[in-house]
Order: C-alpha cells, then sequence, then structure tokens
C-alpha cells in the first residue's frame, strides 16, 4: 500500500486540537492499514518521527432526514504521537 493511499484526510475536532500542542495528530485511515503502514505513511509524507500510533475503528451512526434513515460510514482512525526532537506538522501549524 502506498503512503497516499494509506492516509485519506486528517480529522479536526475539538479534542484534536487539544492534542497539537503535545505533537499528536489524529488521521483517517484506510481500513485496511495497519499500525506500521500508518507509521511509515506519516514519515514519509511530513518527514517526521513517529513514536507511537493507536487506531481506532469507529462506527456510524444512524442518521434522519425526515422520513429517511440511514448510517454514516464506518471509518478507522489513527492517532499518531511524533518524538519530543521531531519537529512538528506544518499543515496543523496554521491551526493553532
Amino acid at each position: 500500500m502506498r503512503a497516499h493511499d494509506c492516509i485519506i484526510r486528517p480529522i479536526l475536532t475539538e479534542k484534536s486540537y487539544a492534542d497539537i500542542a503535545n505533537k499528536k495528530y489524529t488521521f483517517e485511515v484506510a481500513k485496511a492499514a495497519n499500525k506500521t503502514q500508518v507509521k511509515l505513511a506519516i514519515e514519509e509524507i511530513f518527514k517526521v518521527k513517529v513514536d507511537s500510533v493507536n487506531i481506532i475503528n469507529t462506527h456510524g451512526k444512524m442518521k434522519r432526514q425526515g422520513k429517511h434513515e440511514g448510517l454514516t460510514g464506518n471509518i478507522k482512525k489513527a492517532i499518531v504521537q511524533l518524538t519530543k526532537d521531531s519537529k512538528s506538522i506544518e499543515f496543523f501549524d496554521s491551526l493553532q
């Protein structure tokens, strides 16, 4: 799996904003990706050193729009902790 296929998008929530100061970043990743693939992809794309990766499978929620209802999609999230001596990810610097 290529690095850009592994990382889908960053997840920007209040909780993820609070973790940016501690060099923790949250990404949506491919469902087939494992921790090792996510670590290598982040290091290749952003040129940083990754300390640890935690992966969470989230299930879709029930949503309604009038009389129609359905489920949102299931996603896989990765919380990436960078090493202390690593530089921060430039994309997130403008968000603080």
